[in-house]
């Protein structure tokens, strides 16, 4: 074991350029990080530029550096999609080759519409791909007089339900969660990816928000993960944020729920003060959910530059044998037509108190980063994937 604890960083959706086959999915000229830097004309992230980021890509007021303090590279996604579940999937070693099912063009089938009410003794409304705060402006009166559960989707492979929380409680929204989730499961051209709760207060559409009571029911990983053999060799596996969703608990020990961005990162720098040895996996979805699906280039700015104050509070208080790793699922170009992730290599940042920063060029998937924590860490590693520990000198 060369790194006692590794911090392992999500930056949810910040992509760095479109890959090759973006043409495939729409996404020619993508690049999250570049368009949302000069969007804002006075962007400023010290310490992501000290780390090397600007050598990945060009970034507003972030010229490349010679001696960066981090290992830096770009990443290659090899699983079909763009969406949250598969880039987190690949990142923990897994080649996903069949695409979730998507119903952003006519909806979910009457079929499906029709079990859903008979099993959970409510109706539903809605039922079209949309944006989760629109169409709670649009439907959120009707849903209060009515008592009907507002159903909708997006581009990712998604069943979203919304429902005011002085209308239906917490607990029967996700009680309905559980069996769209069971009923999904049991048709497989129904088998989205996820089933998310979209609680919301207010009383009309002026003031109608979405609250933190979010919950993600995810499908269960097709095979082991990294996560997997980490715990099985009795290491901790402690999870920030949507990862537990996402990974549906599976190889997960200890897990904290997060209300923003910030939340995540004032949770992960206590864990600093945390002695445990294994895995610290952290997704910042705010990056993603409020302003790369949204197309607000100058919001997804400002959350860039207060995640890189955090990162600053950070680094002082990791040990000479912490590793941090930085990294993103997908892209979400602010700037792009539509309001879907866009298909874009990630970035790679790997730092240490004591590592000299180098190029560790382009990694031809995701799961390299698997394969380099299950190395470190001695234990068996999924299949794909190609370990760079011996290139943390």
């Amino acid at each position: 074991m060369k790194y006692k604890r590794i911090f392992l960083i999500v930056a949810d959706s910040l992509g760095i350029g479109a890959l090759e086959d973006a043409a495939k999915y729409g996404d020619e000229g993508s690049n999250t990080l570049k368009h949302l830097s000069y969007a804002k004309p006075t962007f400023s992230i010290p310490t992501l530029a000290k780390l090397g980021i600007g050598n990945l890509t060009d970034v507003n007021n972030t010229p490349k550096v010679e001696e960066p303090l981090a290992l830096f590279g770009k990443m290659k996604e090899v699983s079909v999609g763009k969406d949250t579940l598969t880039g987190h999937w690949e990142i923990m070693g897994l080649n996903v080759r069949t695409p979730f099912p998507s119903f952003q063009d006519n909806g979910f089938p009457a079929e499906l519409i029709e079990k859903l009410e008979s099993e959970t003794g409510h109706k539903f409304i809605g039922n079209y791909a949309a944006s989760g705060t629109e169409i709670i402006k649009e439907l959120g009166e009707e849903h209060i007089n009515t008592k009907a559960i507002i159903i909708y989707t997006s581009a990712d492979s998604v069943l979203q339900l919304a429902a005011n929380e002085a209308v239906i409680p917490l607990e029967e929204l996700y009680k309905v969660c559980e069996i769209a989730r069971r009923i999904t499961l049991e048709n497989p051209n129904w088998q989205v990816g996820r089933i998310i709760a979209r609680p919301f207060v207010g009383t009309n559409k002026d003031n109608f928000t979405r609250t933190a009571n979010r919950h993600d029911y995810s499908v269960k990983p097709f095979e082991k993960t990294a996560l997997d053999y980490l715990s099985e060799a009795g290491y901790d596996v402690i999870s920030v944020g949507k990862i537990y969703d996402i990974f549906d608990g599976q190889g997960i020990a200890e897990s904290h729920k997060t209300k923003s961005n910030q939340h995540g990162m004032d949770i992960t720098i206590e864990l600093t003060d945390k002695d445990f040895t294994g895995l610290c996996f952290v997704n910042l979805v705010d990056f993603d959910a409020l302003y790369g699906h949204r197309r607000n280039a100058i919001g997804y700015a400002e959350a860039v530059e207060e995640f890189d104050r955090n990162l600053e509070k950070m680094l002082p208080k990791l040990n000479d044998d912490d590793l941090l790793i930085i990294c993103a699922d997908h892209g979400n170009d602010p700037t792009h037509t539509g309001t879907d992730h866009t298909r874009e290599y990630t970035p790679l940042l790997v730092y240490n108190n004591k590592l000299k920063g180098r190029d560790l060029g382009v990694r031809e998937t995701f799961a390299d980063i698997a394969a380099t924590i299950c190395d470190n860490f001695n234990v068996k590693s999924p299949t794909l994937g190609s370990s760079f520990l011996k290139s943390l000198k």
